[in-house]
C-alpha cells in the first residue's frame, strides 16, 4: 500500500483546503506546546496572533461569500476547520467560534444590510466576536434562555437585559479578552401596550470599546482556568438594560417593524426556532470533524512508539517484543484505527450532504434529515475521541503521561468536545426523534414532555412502519445461523450485507420496541413525561444503534468506490470495525438470537486474526493521516529531538 494513495483517498475533494491548512501548521511550529510554556493570558493573545495570520492568508475565508473576501466553498471550509486539529485546539475552537459561530450567525441569519456592514470584518478577523447562547441555567434546552431583547417604540431600539444571575451568558468563547461584539441570543419581546414575546431570536451587541474595556451596562469577566483549552478566552456576560438599534436585530425569518409590528414567513414558532438553529448546524459538523481529527493524532504518536519501543520478550531471547507485536496491545489500539478510519468517511459523507442542502437550499426535510445525521455523527466522533485518547495514553505508559508528548494536552483539551455544540446524550434522543417522527409535518420540541407527546400520537403509525421490515428479519434468519450446532461458524463473516443486516435488524427492533413501549405507556393513561422518562435510555440505544449503522454503510460505501492499490487495505480496516462492532453488542445479539455462541466465539478469534493482519500497515495507515510533523514528531517517537 502506498502511504500517498491513501492519504489522496482519505482526503477526498477537499484536498487543496486540508494542504493549506497543514502547511499553515508547519509553517508555525514553534507554536507547539504553549499550553505548557506560557501564563494564560500570554497563551490566549499568542493563539490570536495565530488566528490573525490564518486570517490573513485566506483560510478561514474560504467558506464564505466571495464578494466578502470568500471563496464559496463551503466544504473546503469545514476541511479546512477539521484540519487545523491536528495542531492546538485551542487554535481550532477559537478559529470555530470566530468564523464558524459569529460570523456564520451573521452569515444565516442575518440580511444584506449586516453582510455588508459586518461581514467581511467577520472572516479578516477586524471585528472579533462571541457567540452568545448559552446561559448559567440553560445549555442544551435553548428555547428556555432567559435574556431578554425588549423592543422601545420610542427610540426604535431593544433592550437586552439579563433579568436574573440564571440568564447571564456563561462559558462564552472570545468573551473574556478579545471578543468586541457578540451575538446573543434572547427572548424577543415586543408591544408597547401588551408586550408579548416572540421567542428566541440573534441580535448584534457591541460588548467592548476598540481600546478593549467594557462598554456601559455590559459586565464581562474570566470563567477562570479550564480542564484544556485554556488558549480560548472564555467568559460571561451579564446585560443590565443595553440598548442597541432596531437594525442589530439579525432578521431573516423575523423582522419588527419601527411601530413594533412583528412579522414572520414561518407562522409555527416552535419551527421558526428550530429553522434559525439548523442554520447553524455548521458548528456541529465541524467539532465532530474536529474530534475524529484529534483521534488521528493520537493514533499516529501511540501506533508509531507502540512500533519502535520494546518490552519483554520470549523466554532466553536477548532480544525484547515490540509493543506493537502483543495480541492485547493491537487490540487495544487498531478497533479504534479502523472505527477512526470508519467515522473518517461518516464524517465525509456529512460534509458532502452538508454542501449539498446548503448550496442547493432543500426544504425542510432535508434539512432536519441533515440536523439528526449531524447531531449522530457529532456524538459518535467526540466520544470516540475521548475513548481513543485516553486508551493511546494508557498504551504509552509513563512516557505517554508527560505533557511533552502531547497525549495529556489532547486529552484535556478535547474532554469538552462531548458537551458542546450539544450535549452527546442530548443529541442522540434527537436522532431518535427524528427516526420516530414524521419531522416533514411536525415540529416538536426537543425537551421530554414535548417529545413524548409528539411520539406518543404517532406511535401506532410508526409500529406499522415498522412492521414493513419483517421481510428482512426473516431473511436474516435464514442467513444467520443461530444454532449452536452449526459446523462451520465463522461462514459468510467477512460478509458486508451480513454485517449491515445485523445492524439494521438491531436498529429496527430498537425502534419498534420504543414506539410499543411509548404507545402502552399512553394507552393506560399515564402522563406522557413520565412514559418518556421511563424509555429514555431505550431511546438513547435506538438513537446508537441507528449512527453505528450510518458509519458501518458509510464505510463500506468507501470501500467499494477505493482505489484499485488502497482497496485491500481498506477491506481489512472495515471487516475489522464491522465485527468489533457486533462483538462489542454480542450480548445483546444473543439474547435476541441472532447470534449463537459458536458464532459469537468465532467472530472474536476473527477479530483477533485481522488486527494481526492489520499491524503490518498499521504504521502506513496513520501515516496517511497526513498529520504534519510538528504535532507527531514528539520526544518519546522521536528521540533524537530530546537528547
Amino acid at each position: 500500500m502506498r502511504t500517498s494513495g491513501m492519504r489522496d483517498y482519505l482526503d477526498g475533494p477537499y484536498k487543496a483546503a486540508r494542504d493549506v491548512a497543514r502547511a499553515e501548521l508547519a509553517a508555525h511550529a514553534e507554536f507547539a506546546g504553549l499550553a505548557e510554556r506560557l501564563p494564560r493570558d500570554e497563551y490566549r493573545d499568542k493563539v490570536l496572533e495565530l488566528l490573525l495570520v490564518a486570517a490573513a492568508d485566506g483560510l478561514p475565508a474560504r467558506g464564505y461569500p466571495k464578494e466578502y473576501g470568500g471563496a464559496d466553498d463551503l466544504g473546503g471550509f469545514i476541511a479546512g476547520f477539521e484540519t487545523l486539529a491536528f495542531g492546538d485546539l485551542s487554535l481550532m475552537v477559537k478559529a470555530g467560534v470566530q468564523f464558524g459561530l459569529f460570523a456564520g450567525a451573521i452569515l444565516h441569519l442575518g440580511t444584506e444590510r449586516h453582510h455588508k456592514r459586518y461581514l467581511a470584518d467577520a472572516v479578516s478577523g477586524r471585528l472579533l466576536g462571541c457567540f452568545a447562547m448559552t446561559e448559567t441555567g440553560h445549555g442544551s434546552n435553548v428555547q428556555a434562555l432567559g435574556t431578554t431583547a425588549t423592543y422601545d417604540p420610542a427610540t426604535d431600539e431593544f433592550v437586552v437585559h439579563t433579568p436574573t444571575p440564571a440568564a447571564r451568558k456563561d462559558y462564552i468563547g472570545n468573551a473574556a479578552r478579545h471578543g468586541r461584539m457578540a451575538a446573543v441570543f434572547a427572548q424577543l419581546v415586543v408591544g408597547a401596550e401588551s408586550p408579548e414575546r416572540h421567542g428566541v431570536h440573534c441580535l448584534l451587541v457591541p460588548i467592548r470599546d476598540e481600546d478593549g474595556a467594557a462598554l456601559p451596562g455590559v459586565t464581562l469577566t474570566d470563567c477562570g482556568p479550564k480542564l484544556g483549552l485554556n488558549g480560548v478566552d472564555n467568559g460571561r456576560i451579564v446585560f443590565d438594560q443595553v440598548r442597541v438599534p432596531r437594525d442589530a436585530l439579525l432578521d431573516r425569518y423575523a423582522q419588527v417593524d419601527a411601530d413594533g409590528n412583528y412579522h414572520s414567513s414561518i407562522e409555527n414558532p416552535d419551527r421558526r426556532f428550530f429553522t434559525m438553529l439548523g442554520t447553524l448546524v455548521q458548528g456541529r459538523v465541524s467539532v465532530g470533524g474536529a474530534a475524529i481529527n484529534a483521534s488521528k493524532v493520537a493514533l499516529t504518536i501511540a501506533i508509531r512508539y507502540a512500533a519502535q519501543r520494546r518490552q519483554f520478550g520470549a523466554p532466553g531471547s536477548a532480544e525484547e517484543a515490540l509493543l506493537l507485536d502483543y495480541r492485547m496491545h493491537q487490540r487495544r489500539l487498531l478497533p479504534l484505527l479502523a472505527r477512526t478510519y470508519a467515522l473518517h468517511f461518516a464524517q465525509a459523507e456529512l460534509v458532502d450532504e452538508f454542501v449539498r442542502v446548503f448550496n442547493d437550499d432543500r426544504d425542510e426535510h432535508d434539512r432536519r434529515a441533515l440536523e439528526a445525521q449531524a447531531a449522530g455523527t457529532k456524538a459518535l466522533g467526540t466520544w470516540h475521541a475521548t475513548e481513543t485518547i485516553q486508551v493511546c495514553r494508557e498504551a504509552c505508559g509513563g512516557a505517554g503521561y508527560l505533557a511533552e508528548n502531547r497525549l495529556a494536552t489532547l486529552k484535556a483539551d478535547t474532554d469538552v468536545f462531548t458537551t458542546f455544540e450539544g450535549d452527546n446524550t442530548v443529541l442522540l434522543q434527537l436522532v431518535a426523534k427524528g427516526l420516530l417522527t414524521d419531522y416533514r409535518r411536525s415540529f416538536g420540541e426537543l425537551d421530554p414532555l414535548g417529545t413524548a407527546r409528539f411520539v406518543a400520537a404517532q406511535a401506532v403509525e410508526i409500529a406499522v412502519e415498522k412492521a414493513a421490515l419483517r421481510p428482512l428479519i426473516e431473511r436474516l434468519r435464514d442467513v444467520v445461523p443461530n444454532r449452536s450446532d452449526t459446523s462451520d461458524p465463522d461462514a459468510g463473516l467477512r460478509d458486508d450485507a451480513y454485517h449491515s443486516g445485523l445492524l439494521r435488524y438491531r436498529e429496527e427492533h430498537m425502534l419498534s420496541g420504543v414506539a410499543r413501549r411509548l404507545k402502552a405507556g399512553i394507552d393506560a393513561g399515564d402522563d406522557p413525561f413520565d412514559v418518556f422518562n421511563r424509555c429514555q435510555d431505550h431511546v438513547i440505544a435506538a438513537g446508537r444503534a441507528h449512527v453505528d449503522r450510518v458509519v458501518l454503510e458509510a464505510f463500506q460505501s468507501a470501500v467499494r468506490d477505493a482505489p484499485e492499490e488502497v482497496q485491500p487495505s481498506l477491506h481489512d480496516l472495515y471487516d475489522l470495525h464491522a465485527l468489533t462492532t457486533i462483538e462489542a453488542e454480542r450480548a445483546w445479539y444473543l439474547e435476541h438470537g441472532r447470534l449463537s455462541p459458536g458464532r459469537s466465539k468465532a467472530i472474536t478469534a476473527l477479530v483477533n486474526e485481522l488486527c494481526a493482519i492489520v499491524r503490518p500497515v498499521a504504521v502506513d495507515l496513520v501515516d496517511a493521516f497526513g498529520v504534519p510533523g510538528s504535532a507527531v514528531d514528539v520526544p518519546m517517537v522521536v528521540p533524537s529531538q530530546h537528547e
